[in-house]
């Protein structure tokens, strides 16, 4: 089933523009109600609403619940809180449907929405294309003006992550923190400061406007240079949702998502403790991901690019373990949905129980060569439709053979072409990707 709306994670856009605004999100709402009285539960409307620091988030989150409450339901506000926090809620509330207000790492001028299912997971391309076909044509023409009933779901989610790590286990350690100046500002550093840590702060005065202005997952320069001259264990970067995380080590070299699942699969290898000895990540993490989990004794299953799809193999898998490069990591036995917190924590938990830095545990994985590029265009035609860059895409794939690989997809949240090839040979992942961009370029242009 296709989708106008929704891409890799939930429905994203400029605020104001032809989607993100609050007519569509009250649409969006009575959409909502109606698929859940198709569900499982028809008689359970309960939905809790979560949202990041975005000065548009308060105006949305309105016209949801208006949405909501226009065909029945009972719209419960949570406040700013990371989307962990909403995917828990979900489940403690016992709502039908979680509802997170976000752009995640896009900038404060977007904003978007995702949603929970009751166990706390993403919504599939099954349901999501549903949700778009029960979309009324015109908004609620009346709502109630009454304030949303709210519940605490900050408390229980700091204490819950928190518990992960014996009391004090943090005493002496000096970790830098930069939240993004988004929804983690208040949970990442209550957590590491009741572990005992001394938490130097980046990113942490959300003003409504400067959400991942320079800062956070996507922008981790300031906390590789914070490490350094801080004299910090490591560093720890969110983006403006709190899904996902990237590492420092102590030297200020950046950890991305692919460094991060490969200690943790290996660690857990090792110890026994991988369930199904499998670690769950997209098309886009690194061949060399594959090479260390398995002369580790594990094996390495792909999805399409997206967190949902790789929880989805998760469950199909029994596996507990699973992620992406860009830093989301979801510990299925913690949490139904990709959290940065638990995912340093979880890190932070290798460092102690080997005595090692990070610096060294990083060495595990070994990457091959992988360059990537981006091109924007006016229109997302189908791949299938471009004769040319489909045949740049074969002869590359034929000439690097299994030395490596080619990916070329559309963007999920952004009108953008997307470009991989990993080579064993720098060089020719480079010049393969040249390649590749001139027959886009050539195929799309004026996009």
């Amino acid at each position: 089933m296709t989708r106008q709306y929704f891409g890799t994670d939930g429905v994203r856009g400029p605020y104001g523009g032809p989607v993100i605004n609050e007519m569509f999100l009250a649409r969006l709402g009575m959409a909502a109600v109606r698929w859940l009285r198709t569900g499982a539960q028809p008689g359970n409307l309960r939905v809790v609403i979560g949202r990041d620091t975005r000065l548009s988030g308060s105006a949305l989150e309105a016209a949801l619940a208006a949405g909501l409450r226009r065909d029945g339901a009972a719209p419960v506000s949570l406040g700013t809180v990371p989307a962990p926090a909403v995917a828990r809620a979900v489940l403690t509330e016992q709502a039908a449907l979680g509802a997170m207000i976000t752009a995640s790492h896009n900038p404060a001028t977007d904003n978007g929405i995702k949603f929970f299912d009751t166990q706390g997971m993403k919504l599939s391309d099954r349901d999501e294309a549903r949700l778009e076909q029960l979309l009324p044509a015109d908004p609620p023409s009346s709502s109630s003006s009454s304030p949303l009933p709210t519940v605490d779901a900050l408390g229980p989610y700091i204490a819950a992550v928190q518990s992960l790590l014996p009391a004090g286990a943090l005493r002496g350690w000096r970790i830098a923190l930069d939240t993004a100046h988004g929804a983690t500002c208040a949970t990442s550093p209550v957590v590491l400061r009741g572990l005992g840590a001394e938490v130097i702060g980046l990113g942490d005065a959300p003003d409504g406007s400067n959400i991942n202005a320079g800062v956070g997952s996507e922008h981790p320069e300031k906390l590789a240079r914070q490490v350094c001259a801080a004299g910090a264990r490591l560093g720890v970067a969110h983006d403006g949702d709190g899904d996902r995380c990237v590492l420092c080590d102590e030297g200020g070299g950046v950890l991305d998502g692919d460094e991060i699942l490969t200690i943790l699969a290996t660690h857990a290898l090792a110890r026994g403790a991988l369930r199904q000895k499998t670690l769950v990540v997209t098309v886009q993490s690194n061949l060399g991901v594959d090479a260390a989990v398995q002369a580790a004794g594990g094996r390495v299953v792909r999805t399409p690019v997206g967190d949902r799809y790789v929880s989805e193999r998760m469950r199909a898998e029994g596996a507990a373990l699973g992620g992406e490069s860009s830093g989301h990591v979801i510990y299925a036995d913690i949490s139904s949905a990709g959290d940065g917190l638990v995912a340093a924590l979880k890190v932070i938990e290798v460092m102690l129980a080997t005595g090692r830095p990070l610096s060294e545990l990083r060495r595990v994985l070994r990457k091959f060569p992988q360059i990537t590029a981006d091109l924007r265009v006016r229109e997302k035609r189908p791949l299938e439709e471009l004769a040319g860059l489909r045949a740049a895409v074969a002869a590359l794939e034929a000439e690097i053979g299994p030395r490596g690989r080619v990916l070329v997809r559309w963007s999920g949240t952004e009108p953008k072409l997307r470009l991989l090839v990993e080579n064993e040979d720098a060089g020719a992942a480079r010049t393969g990707v040249e390649r590749l961009l001139n027959a886009a370029r050539r195929e799309l242009a004026g996009g």
